[in-house]
């Protein structure tokens, strides 16, 4: 399955989780899903994509909004959410640093589950991170 139209489903399937639900029970889905991709070696690239965006969604905009709070700019959900999608494709591509280096010199299944978590992670991170930067700089 293409990378981008995977990460795209997992991320609306993500805030979806983030909308109805809230952060840690989409960390605990992102980290059952992939102890299952490292169990797994059919199907662990396309479940480790999955995680890799719920971990990002996870860390990047820690709090639910209500549905009717998603369209509003101010509160950052949709900006976090679409910085949170394009950094883990970026991380995921180009395997960056120990991403990289984490994906290579582990097993199949393990390397592409961790590299894709430690891609969330980062992806997450970072747009939290601008995301901030930018209310210091706005206020």
């Amino acid at each position: 399955m293409n990378l981008f139209f995977s990460a795209l489903i997992s991320t609306l399937l993500g805030s979806l989780i983030l909308i109805t639900l809230d952060a840690s029970t989409l960390f605990l889905s992102a980290l059952l899903l992939s102890i299952v991709a490292i169990k797994t070696t059919s199907q662990s690239e396309l479940l480790a994509k999955i995680t890799g965006v719920w971990f990002a969604l996870s860390v990047a905009p820690a709090f639910g909004v209500s549905l009717e709070e998603v369209s509003n700019i101010s509160n950052g959900f949709l900006i976090q959410v679409l910085l949170s999608f394009l950094f883990f494709v970026y991380f995921f591509m180009t395997k960056p640093s120990i991403i990289g280096r984490v994906y290579k010199e582990a097993k199949i299944g393990v390397g592409v589950s961790i590299s894709s978590a430690i891609s969330g992670f980062a992806a997450g991170i970072l747009s939290a991170a601008l995301w901030q930067a930018y209310l210091s700089i706005s206020l």
